[in-house]
């Protein structure tokens, strides 16, 4: 998967919504906030289709997000 597109999108969330929550957990320890981490990751990816270059998987942009964004 070279670009990711809006319809992919979807069969993304439903693929890695729980590793991403995993992640995210396991940076938070709260299942409340690791859930607001997780929806934030994938706003934010959506909102970053167009700059997913494909240089690597899915998996390795999404954990790079929810970390990027539980850093800030």
């Amino acid at each position: 998967m070279n670009k990711l597109t809006n319809a992919s999108f979807s069969q993304l969330v439903v693929q890695y919504e729980r590793l991403v929550y995993t992640v995210c957990f396991q940076l938070v320890r709260d299942a409340a906030a690791a859930e607001d981490l997780t929806q934030e990751t994938f706003c934010q990816a959506l909102k970053s289709l167009d700059t997913f270059r494909g240089d690597c998987s899915p998996q390795t942009w999404l954990c790079a997000i929810a970390k990027r964004l539980w850093y800030k």
